[in-house]
């Protein structure tokens, strides 16, 4: 597991730079919000995704979230179809903050294009680019110490 600051970022994860991860799980991915996005936007008040079935482009609109900081779209780290919406999220958006790599995950999907769009996103093994990331977001949105 990557450290960067006090935030984790699991191995086995795959990270779009705009803040949501994917675990690989057979043939399809779980997809989430990470652990240091969770943090910087504070509580999750609502959490809204598409519908199961819906077909959603990479970096195109997959829900919108709001806490007490911020409102704003969750962006899909890959292209697919959601084919499960995690009930207990939608009912508790907090379980985002709580446990944002287990049980705070948000969708299901069959993705479409694994193979071409894996490579874009960060895995979670790579320290280096990992830390770079996070220390262009803290500079983006004005966030200083971790």
């Amino acid at each position: 597991m990557v450290r960067v600051g006090s935030f984790d970022f699991p191995d086995q994860l795959y990270f779009h730079r705009e803040h949501m991860y994917v675990k690989i799980e057979g043939d399809k991915v779980q997809v989430g919000y990470d652990s240091w996005a969770q943090n910087a936007a504070g509580k999750v008040l609502f959490l809204r995704t598409r519908t199961a079935g819906s077909k959603v482009d990479q970096g195109k609109t997959l829900g919108t979230l709001e806490s007490g900081k911020w409102v704003g779209p969750l962006k899909a780290p890959l292209s697919g179809t959601i084919i499960t919406i995690n009930d207990q999220v939608s009912k508790r958006p907090s379980l985002i903050n709580e446990d944002p790599y287990g049980k705070g995950w948000i969708v299901m999907m069959q993705p479409m294009r694994l193979s071409e769009e894996l490579p874009g996103l960060i895995p979670g093994t790579d320290k280096a680019k990992l830390e770079t990331w996070i220390s262009e977001e803290r500079e983006k949105y004005g966030i200083k110490g971790e």
